[in-house]
């Protein structure tokens, strides 16, 4: 029987996406385990090890069927030697020979690299990106992250740290700390929590806003600023377009470096859609170089949630140039 399929996971803080993915990129079967990450990490490896073999016995798989597992991880990675160095917001990962492990468990070549540029690979080969040699994916949601794609091939970067927008700074002179113990990152301007900062700084400041009375006794979200603003709220309308100045100001800077085609943006915070890339689009047109941007495009992700998945199953494919696996197989 050969092998047909590759299972991705998308490891996140909360909840542990597994999928089982064909040649074709299609999700054929999906499902979620929690992490609790607060039961260490031997705790949550041994979750997504139930979870793969739940999955593989919910739909009559053989382990014989799949070629491997690609893992996405929220945090630093090396993914040459399947170690998972550190993730900010899952405690207790550091140095974690993760797909040493998952090999050893399930007996399939295991292969890891970040969760965002897990989703930049899906986009490239089967979403937004498709077609394009030259790419830059990037994520906005608790975090921003990114993925390039230069040539065709994935950016790692010479310790495999290369995507690391959320950490450029933008505004060192009067601007936030940042978890990364910076200060002025781009990550503190324009993040779902950042978004979340300026809406509760117009309340305090007596500004009426459509996103006090949505939140009602609950907690102001980037989703419900983004309510107020299709309902026309001017203060919310303000907050996305702050927000998307820069981002805006972000990618002109990595426009002017890289030159890519296509800038695919995706992650919680863009779902708003045009509310957020107009402004985008704006700022990147008005300040990077003209030659720069004379075909750019800057779109929306397609894989939506799937992205994550689909890029990790790449990893374990036997045709993709990208794979990075630490398997002796």
């Amino acid at each position: 029987m050969s092998a047909k399929f590759s299972i991705g996971v998308d490891l996140g803080g909360t909840d542990i996406k597994i999928a089982v993915v064909d040649c074709q990129g299609s999700v054929l079967y999906s499902d979620c385990t929690p992490t609790e990450a607060h039961r260490g990490y031997g705790h949550t490896i041994n979750n997504i090890i139930k979870g793969i073999n739940s999955i593989l016995q919910k739909n009559n798989l053989d382990i014989s069927q799949i070629n491997g597992v690609g893992i996405g991880c929220p945090g630093q990675v090396d993914p040459e030697n399947g170690l998972v160095k550190f993730l900010p917001n899952i405690p207790g990962w550091i140095n974690i020979e993760l797909a040493e492990i998952i090999e050893k468990e399930l007996e399939l070549k295991a292969g890891i690299d970040n969760d965002v540029r897990c989703a930049t690979l899906g986009e490239h080969r089967y979403g937004a990106g498709k077609g394009y040699n030259n790419i830059i994916c990037i994520t906005v949601g608790t975090g921003i992250g990114s993925g390039i794609i230069m040539n065709g091939r994935l950016v790692r970067g010479a310790n495999s740290s290369a995507g690391e927008i959320g950490h450029m700074i933008l505004k060192e002179t009067g601007g936030n700390f940042c978890g990364c113990g910076g200060v002025g990152c781009f990550e503190t301007l324009a993040s779902g929590p950042s978004i979340v900062e300026m809406a509760e700084k117009y309340i305090m400041g007596g500004k009426s806003a459509k996103f006090r009375e949505l939140a009602g006794e609950g907690p102001i979200t980037p989703e419900i600023v983004a309510r107020a603003a299709g309902f026309g709220d001017e203060v919310a309308k303000t907050i996305f377009k702050t927000a998307g100045y820069w981002i805006g100001i972000a990618l002109t800077n990595v426009v002017n470096l890289l030159n890519p085609e296509v800038v695919i943006i995706g992650g919680g915070v863009a779902k708003c859609g045009d509310l957020l890339l107009d402004p985008v689009r704006k700022t990147v047109q008005e300040k990077a170089l003209k030659t720069a941007t004379e075909n750019l495009q800057i779109l929306p992700a397609q894989l939506g949630n799937d992205a994550g998945v689909i890029g990790a199953s790449l990893l374990v494919c036997n045709n993709n140039k990208n794979a990075c696996t630490a398997s002796k197989f």
